[in-house]
């Protein structure tokens, strides 16, 4: 069965000047405060559609790092990812980095490796996106 989730975004005034907020609709989680400075400059406690984008994707790489281990009888202690996405005004969205730690007893780093390579490819939120993803990889045993 599909699931739709819901975001809704509000601004007021021009890009550079205006500031707005971001819903999270569908679980109700909170409103958050977006402007240009967040974006393009220091976040200064706002965030921005690039820090929104690397929680989607970090999360989503995480539960397929994690989904992928488990189905094939390495279940993981623990999966810690990070997602670095980079913004470039004028450009737009120029590449995001995962950097994911992982523990995961009975597997080899080389195993983990592949793992984590096959979450990359496969995970919703990388297949949603066109620009360039690289991953860097630790493994805690």
């Amino acid at each position: 069965m599909a699931t739709t989730r819901t975001a809704s975004a509000h601004w007021e005034g021009s890009l550079m000047e205006g500031s707005g907020q971001v819903s999270l609709e569908s679980s109700g989680v909170g409103t958050f405060d977006v402007n240009w400075p967040a974006r393009a400059e220091a976040p200064g406690g706002v965030t921005s559609p690039e820090e929104l984008i690397a929680a989607a994707h970090s999360t989503c790489f995480s539960m397929a790092l994690s989904h992928g281990l488990a189905q094939a009888g390495t279940p993981p202690t623990t999966i810690d990812t990070t997602a670095d996405v980079t913004f470039q005004p004028g450009t737009g969205i120029t590449g995001i980095v995962l950097k994911v730690v992982g523990a995961v007893p009975g597997l080899t780093a080389e195993q983990f490796q592949e793992a984590a390579e096959g979450a990359k490819a496969n995970c919703p939120v990388s297949q949603a996106l066109s620009v360039p993803i690289s991953l860097e990889v630790q493994f805690d045993g």
